[in-house]
């Protein structure tokens, strides 16, 4: 066995000889294969461990029984420290990703350690302290760093892929190494020193690659499997067992678009075959020498991706508009977008690529020349058909798949039958936008199997927290809500409704449709979760109200200088998210 050196351990940092050398004598030296658990959650806490070498995966256990990536633990760092010293079980579960070293110390060892040596307390409590405030998006540690790029389909020139990645790594001041198939002989000490040197390293493989491949998805912490968008996935790319990455999900599909071309544009786009055929947690689209689709996987690799997200506001979502065209004149460019409700409208939009004259122009179109949620019936189960939003969806997004967008997205419905938010990464996208705005009592629900699914803001109308679980990037939050969003005045003395239509005329929605869209998210915080975004846009929308479809461009220029400001004020926070 390869001598550690104990001292690049943080809690021997600056102990001593004495405290080092007592280490050494009362470690336990442990290997453990790629995919065995160390612990698992609820477990009870009885040993101290320290990685030697390898990689291990800390794991929540979510509502649905799978287990919950949190982040990784790597050489030199402790596991199960504040369960031990709290004498509590464990918190969350511990896998190898990787086949794994480890020195382990019993309860009984490491309370003589530190009655011997109270420096190691406090060291140990610095390195607890230290997690317990970093949010995981932003401790590096807690990113992949070792990537297996496997290229399943044979046209593809992974390691020319590979280069590109690198180049553009370098673009973002990361130091990357590209390893092939030459590598096959090497040691694991090896592979610990390259992935040391370096911030990010890529094993390129193709998958007939036999005994290299088997190792690529042995080392990986994240597989990126390269496919072609025009030709069907092969029948089995990933075999059950064949890899830690594999068996946690940890695995992204990158799709090669023909020529220059978006995968919205390509005709029989084998997207939904290639995610299923993965069960790749993300898709990712690289056009054919798109430097910006080059650069936008660059980010994801080095952990500064950078989502946006937008809110839920009914008309006064007009404002997204002017934010996001602030936002790209400094340069900004958004690789994972999402929303709710109308501001889901608009951040589709956005992952589609419209530049801001189609994005007004478009929306413009569909609310402000003719009022989509003016076509009234007698209310069974809405105020509306639904028939006029229905048109406008499929003139503006056909039937175009989320899987199919060049940019990844996603919109929040809320799921009545569950009493749950919804989630929408995939399927016909009008669909997904038809249930994110369907307000309760305004526009009839959708029907999905045997769920009833309505507007995403009655349960979450800033999704900060989905966009969180998508990637380690910053994140750019709108927020476009008000704490008052009612006229009193109209409800004091409310008039009949044949009055109503005397005076405003069929075509004017009445207090009852502003009063149906409060209700339905008269029990959110507007300003929850708003301090888990790196940059937070508040557009100023007094006077503004839900349901002023025409006051588009006002709405718009509100937004623009909202973010100006925003920008001007942060300096700070936007710097490193400039392309």
């Amino acid at each position: 066995m390869t001598p550690f050196d104990f001292s690049a351990i943080p809690f021997l940092r600056d102990a001593g000889p004495a405290a080092i050398k007592d280490v050494e004598k009362s470690a336990i030296w442990y290997s453990l294969p790629g995919g065995w658990p160390l612990f698992l959650e609820s477990e009870p806490a009885d040993t101290l461990w320290f990685v030697r070498s390898g990689s291990l995966g800390a794991f929540r256990r979510g509502t649905d029984g799978s287990n919950e990536f949190i982040g990784h633990i790597r050489q030199g760092e402790p596991v199960g420290e504040m369960a031990l010293v709290a004498g509590e079980p464990h918190s969350a579960s511990v896998f190898a990703l990787r086949d794994t070293e480890l020195l382990a110390l019993d309860r009984a060892a490491f309370n003589r350690l530190i009655r011997r040596h109270p420096q190691l307390m406090q060291n140990l409590a610095r390195t607890m302290l230290f997690r317990s405030r970093q949010n995981r998006r932003r401790n590096p540690r807690s990113d992949p760093r070792v990537f297996g790029l496997l290229a399943a389909s044979p046209s593809i020139d992974i390691l020319k892929r590979a280069h590109a990645l690198k180049d553009a790594l370098a673009k973002l001041g990361k130091r990357a190494i590209v390893v092939g198939p030459e590598a096959v002989t090497q040691s694991a000490t090896w592979f610990d020193e390259i992935e040391s040197w370096n911030d990010i390293v890529l094993l390129a493989a193709d998958l007939g690659d036999g005994g290299w491949t088997k190792l690529c998805l042995r080392q990986a912490d994240r597989l990126w499997v390269f496919g072609r968008a025009d030709t069907p996935p092969p029948e089995m790319i990933l075999p059950a067992g064949s890899s830690p990455a594999r068996q946690f999900q940890l695995v992204d599909t990158i799709l090669i678009a023909p020529q220059d071309r978006s995968v919205v544009e390509v005709k029989g786009s084998y997207s939904k075959a290639w995610s299923a055929a993965t069960q790749s947690q993300r898709l990712f689209h690289w056009r054919q020498d798109q430097a910006q689709d080059v650069m936008m996987l660059a980010r994801i690799l080095s952990g500064n991706s950078i989502g946006l997200v937008l809110g839920g506001g009914g008309a006064r979502a007009y404002a997204h508009i002017g934010v996001v065209r602030a936002l790209r004149e400094t340069g900004i460019s958004f690789d994972f977008i999402g929303g709710t409700s109308m501001g889901g409208v608009i951040a589709a939009c956005v992952a589609l690529g419209w530049d801001d004259g189609e994005i007004e122009r478009r929306i413009w179109d569909s609310f402000v020349r003719d009022n989509p949620l003016n076509d009234y019936v007698l209310p069974v189960v809405a105020m509306t058909s639904g028939a006029k939003v229905d048109q406008r969806l499929l003139k503006n997004f056909g039937d175009i798949l989320i899987e199919d967008m060049p940019r990844s997205f996603f919109c929040l419905s809320t799921n009545l039958t569950l009493g749950m938010p919804k989630l929408h990464r995939s399927g016909v996208l009008r669909d997904a936008l038809r249930a994110s705005i369907a307000l309760p009592g305004i526009l009839p629900p959708v029907v999905s199997g045997d769920d009833i699914l309505v507007d995403g803001a009655v349960l979450d109308n800033f999704p900060i927290n989905s966009m969180i679980d998508l990637h380690r990037g910053p994140n750019i939050g709108v927020d476009v809500t008000r704490q008052r969003a009612l006229n009193p005045d109209e409800f004091r003395k409310p008039e009949g409704f044949f009055s109503w239509i005397t005076r405003h005329g069929l075509h004017a929605a009445p207090p009852i449709a502003e009063l149906l869209m409060r209700s339905a998210t008269a029990t959110l915080d507007p300003t929850k979760s708003r301090d888990k975004t790196d940059l937070l846009i508040v557009p100023d929308m007094a006077g503004i109200q839900l349901r002023d479809w025409k006051a588009f461009d006002a709405a718009v220029e509100t937004g623009y200088r909202a973010a100006t400001r925003a920008i001007q004020n942060a300096p700070n926070v936007l710097k490193p998210l400039l392309s």
